[in-house]
């Protein structure tokens, strides 16, 4: 009635059960691996979606420098409404107010507007802004990058106040003149990539470019306010510079220049504004360093370090004798 089993026979029946048994817990490890794919591959929550893009409007909005030119910081007036005056050869300038009261701020903007605003200088209504607002380094920034500095201003306290009238003479003031401007000084963005350099460079050159805005005031003015592309971060002299103050060359030159930092001195500079003499940044520089490259990460710092290093060595003397 039984027969006798060999040990062959036994291992095939172990390795058929073994089989029978894997069967269903392996089915059941690919169900799962799936769903953990699918479910890393859905779409985030609107919510969470909109705090990842505040919180890095919040970080551009620093490296932007947005605060010093829409708040009137010697009055201690309220963020971003507006009133901190800009001295320059064509009269004074007065930051408007951005914050998010719909009547007197940009509340009403929508996200094509604001782009517009930093992409091609132009406002809802289709009047020019005044170069003195860096729409032409701002243009440079990716419309992403632009969204989400309005996902953080928007998350600010709007402010009903009024901003304060530009005291510019004429013609200086008459904005259709913008338009003519823009033909003449104005590159529209974004920043486009070269594929010939490193990741590092043209993140560096991404901010110094355009976010952080170094050549607004780093590089010398014609006499219509354009910048002098041909002396690209070679400094102004104190009658040109913004405010009556000297801007310092920061192009390799080892003499007028950076030449002679190395990469450490340069990033030290930008974080605490120390130099290499132990000297410590003041003036309008103070400020952009507490308030803007200060809070740049160590890796976006050392990226604009490259791209600082890499820019052609231009001999100018800004400093008095």
């Amino acid at each position: 009635m039984f027969r006798e089993f060999s040990r062959a026979d036994a291992v095939r029946i172990v390795a058929a059960s073994a089989r029978r048994l894997a069967s269903p817990l392996l089915s059941c490890g690919v169900v799962l691996a799936v769903a953990l794919v699918a479910l890393a591959a859905a779409p985030r929550p609107a919510a969470a979606q909109a705090a990842d893009a505040a919180a890095r409007g919040a970080y551009l909005f620093a490296l932007g420098g947005c605060a010093g030119c829409h708040t009137d910081i010697k009055n201690k007036g309220p963020l971003l409404a507006g009133g901190e005056p800009l001295k320059t050869p064509f009269g004074t300038f007065y930051g408007p107010n951005i914050t998010p009261d719909s009547t007197y701020g940009i509340g009403k903007w929508s996200d094509a507007d604001f782009i517009r605003a930093l992409r091609d200088g132009v406002g809802p209504g289709g009047s020019h802004y005044f170069p003195v607002f860096p729409y032409t380094s701002f243009t440079e920034m990716t419309d992403d990058d632009m969204k989400a500095l309005k996902a953080y201003i928007f998350t600010l306290p709007a402010v009903a106040r009024p901003s304060r009238p530009h005291d510019v003479g004429f013609p200086f003031s008459l904005r259709i003149l913008q338009v003519f401007w823009k033909m003449l000084f104005f590159d529209r963005g974004p920043f486009r990539p070269d594929p010939s350099k490193s990741a590092a460079w043209n993140r560096g050159a991404y901010l110094a470019l355009g976010v952080v805005h170094c050549g607004e005031c780093h590089t010398p003015r014609n006499l219509l306010g354009g910048l002098d592309r041909g002396r690209w971060f070679a400094g102004a002299k104190a009658a040109d510079g913004p405010e009556g103050n000297a801007v310092p060359n920061i192009t390799p030159d080892p003499e007028t220049g950076i030449g002679k930092w190395s990469s450490d001195e340069i990033a030290t500079y930008l974080e605490t504004g120390m130099d290499p003499d132990g000297d410590v940044a003041g003036s309008l520089m103070a400020d952009v360093i507490e308030r803007s490259t200060g809070k740049l990460t160590s890796e976006d710092r050392a990226a604009i370090v490259t791209y600082l290093s890499s820019v052609p060595p231009i001999h100018n003397e800004v400093e008095e004798k």
